[in-house]
């Protein structure tokens, strides 16, 4: 059984694995791993970089260098009041911090609200985008629908107190039920991480605000389209095909109509994938860097 204190020993592990740089005034973290052509991996919600550490260091061990920035709001950054909590601001955010980093050029490796971030900053910035990876995310951010047991945060005061209800006990029984396919091997205080990441400071507010304000404009549907249409770097799919909330069925098969995919790889694995089959990501990430042109 986990303690807070071995949930805070992994935290404090966690943090002194990366780094803190500042974009725009934010103090920003970053998990900064290995050398060699740079993957810019970008997290969604409920998470922050903590859900990637296991891909990065795979990563680092195949001579790449994995980044994650934790996106304000979320995990080790700042929570500014002041912030706007867009997904097209994040990817401006996430564009900014790639330029205080040094980042001339990247791979992007992109999940859950990550992914409209993603294809938001990659149409952006595509002469920067090497490759991109695609997990279980969205594209048609018009038509999407939240999965059930998300939608309560976007309701003023019932997302309040939903959240209250978010301890170690009882994430631990939504992480083995639909967070992961096979908890086995995930040690409790890894797990229980998750939810004093998410909290911190703010216990969640700037969490709230983010659900609050997806972008389901036909404006952003279009831009992020032009992230995998005719674009000059390689596009693939990963899938936890056991994903609940984002099924492969529905969801899965809307990325491979949109960016004209052959094949998905679809893995045994659930929303968190990358708790799961670090290695398999790494393995197929990699793959494709090697195949891009750019």
């Amino acid at each position: 059984m986990s303690t807070d204190k071995a949930v805070e020993q992994v935290i404090q592990k966690h943090k002194a694995s990366g780094k803190y740089i500042t974009v725009d005034g934010i103090k920003t973290f970053v998990l900064d791993e290995g050398e060699g052509e740079v993957v810019f991996c970008i997290h969604g919600v409920p998470t922050s970089s903590f859900l990637y550490r296991k891909v990065i260091k795979e990563l680092a061990a195949k001579g790449m260098r994995g980044i994650c920035v934790d996106l304000p709001g979320l995990g080790l950054s700042d929570r500014p009041t002041d912030f706007e909590y867009t997904f097209p601001n994040f990817a401006r955010f996430l564009a900014r911090a790639a330029e205080v980093m040094g980042l001339d050029k990247y791979h992007l490796l992109i999940h859950d609200i990550g992914g409209p971030i993603g294809f938001a900053m990659a149409a952006a910035n595509k002469q920067k985008v090497k490759s991109l990876t695609i997990l279980n995310t969205w594209i048609d951010v018009v038509n999407f629908k939240k999965p059930l047991p998300m939608r309560p945060f976007e309701i003023p005061l019932l997302g309040e107190a939903e959240l209250k209800t978010i301890t170690h006990t009882t994430w631990k029984l939504g992480f083995k039920k639909a967070a992961v396919h096979n908890a086995e091997g995930i040690p409790e205080e890894e797990i229980s991480a998750y939810v004093d990441l998410l909290k911190r400071e703010d216990d969640g507010a700037a969490f709230l605000k983010i659900m609050r304000q997806f972008d389901k404009s036909e404006e952003f549907r279009r831009h992020c389209l032009q992230a995998v249409e005719q674009v000059p770097y390689p596009v693939q799919a990963i899938w936890g095909a056991e994903d609940a909330g984002l099924t492969y069925e529905h969801y899965g098969q809307e990325i491979k109509s949109a960016a004209n995919l052959k094949e998905v790889h679809k893995l045994e694995a659930s929303h968190f994938l990358q708790e799961e089959k670090p290695v398999e990501i790494a393995q197929l990430v990699m793959q494709l860097a090697k195949s891009s042109k750019v």
